[in-house]
């Protein structure tokens, strides 16, 4: 441990650690496996079970720490030459590698823990849903597309989630899993865009850095438009009322504002595209969702 990290207090470290995790940006994907979750309980008996819900959330955020703390491990060195990153708690010692670690195979527990709560099914496929968690940092090293290893990652939440709730495969699941991997692999192109120099200083690979920034947003653009018709495609399947729908056409107008925001020559309101509109979407879409079933007849 290092000497700055073993200065700060118990406290202190533990908030280190979840700056570290960005435990926050737990808003893109847990909304999402709460609609399938929501929806799973819906057709099963239309009551919502609570004790499997608050399991769904302590695995979610339990692999999307783990996740992110083994992001953060093995691109430290990498943070450190890039000015963007070079604050991260790992590069400045706010955070050692040591607590690190501990903090994420203690999430990887938890998350374990949590998949053995639900059922057994949850638990055989749990070290599938680990393994891409692991091999996204190293994408950038091999492959021009790690946006979709990272998109594939964050697919299985919703996946997970049905499977948790009713212990049986859905397509209806799939459709939205690939809606939320599509999604984020979307909006992963546009965060990487501000990293295109630095990127390729280091030979860091990425759509951007490889095809530009241009083509990146374009990609992105893509991304967002076949999310829209993958929900699309998910309400008619699962028989989705109005107010679904009408979360769908704020999530359409999200992106809209999103993509009229970041322009090739202005990633100056970048964050604000990739934080507080996709942010925004997953709130809104479950919002609205919740409202949706709730009207349908799903008991609290």
């Amino acid at each position: 441990m290092s000497s700055a990290a073993a200065s700060v207090p118990q406290v202190g470290r533990t908030r280190a650690f979840l700056r570290l995790v960005m435990i926050e940006h737990s808003v893109f994907a847990l909304p999402f496996a709460y609609i399938a979750a929501l929806t799973a309980m819906f057709q099963q008996d239309g009551n919502i079970h609570w004790g499997k819900l608050l399991l769904v959330t302590i695995a979610m955020v339990g692999l999307r720490t783990f996740a992110m703390a083994c992001n953060r491990i093995i691109d430290r060195e990498l943070d450190a030459r890039n000015p963007r990153t070079a604050n991260r708690e790992l590069v400045t010692g706010a955070v050692s590698v040591r607590s690190a670690w501990t903090g994420a195979l203690v999430a990887v527990v938890i998350f374990l823990g949590a998949a053995a709560a639900l059922n057994p099914l949850c638990l055989a496929l749990a070290p599938i849903a680990v393994i891409p968690m692991v091999i996204y940092p190293y994408g950038k090293r091999f492959t021009n597309f790690p946006h979709a290893i990272l998109g594939f990652a964050q697919a299985m939440g919703p996946v997970g989630a049905w499977l948790a709730i009713t212990g049986e495969w859905s397509w209806d699941a799939v459709i939205l899993g690939l809606a939320v991997g599509i999604w984020i692999g979307g909006f992963d192109l546009i965060f990487g865009s501000q990293d295109v120099q630095a990127d390729r200083a280091e030979g860091v690979k990425s759509v951007p850095a490889r095809f530009g920034v241009p083509a990146a947003l374009y990609g992105a653009r893509a991304c967002h438009a076949v999310t829209t018709v993958l929900l699309a495609w998910y309400a008619l399947a699962t028989g989705a009322g109005v107010f679904f729908w009408a979360g769908l056409v704020v999530v359409v107008v999200a992106f809209l504002y999103e993509h009229t925001i970041v322009k090739p020559h202005d990633l100056s309101r970048l964050n604000r595209a990739f934080f507080s509109t996709n942010g925004f979407i997953g709130i809104a879409l479950f919002g609205c969702a919740l409202m949706d079933l709730l009207v349908r007849g799903l008991t609290v």
